[in-house]
């Protein structure tokens, strides 16, 4: 169980505005793994893409605080539905990030807000 409870706790986290990425570089149903900042400790995300809906989450696995894979052919993807953790095996669900089967179930994966501006992904601004 981690003590980090918002994406931008994570040590590197951007600032919003900044660009996770291209909307026409994401199939749809497709899993990209990135990182940004730091090469010594960067900031790693999860993108996915189902139609034109964009979710991203922070490369941090609820029950152990690893990655949940450090390369995309070890993340387990299954398209609209969930991605799966390379270590533990937990499951979370595409859409909102909630684990539904391994040891951390009820926890969930750390949203990052986004927006779309002219193709491009950005970190939204906190709701405050």
């Amino acid at each position: 169980m981690s003590e980090i409870a918002a994406w931008h706790q994570v040590p590197g986290a951007p600032a919003p505005g900044s660009r996770l990425g291209l909307v026409d570089e994401l199939a749809d149903g497709a899993a990209a793994l990135h990182a940004l900042g730091d090469p010594a400790q960067p900031f790693r995300y999860i993108l996915l893409r189902s139609g034109e809906r964009i979710y991203a989450y922070v490369n941090r696995c609820a029950h152990f605080g690893v990655p949940l894979a450090n390369k995309l052919e070890h993340l387990g993807v299954k398209p609209h539905s969930s991605i799966h953790c390379c270590v533990h095996y937990a499951r979370y669900r595409w859409q909102d990030g909630y684990c539904e089967y391994g040891d951390c179930v009820g926890e969930s994966l750390l949203a990052i807000p986004v927006s779309i501006v002219a193709g491009e992904i950005l970190i939204a601004e906190q709701a405050k």
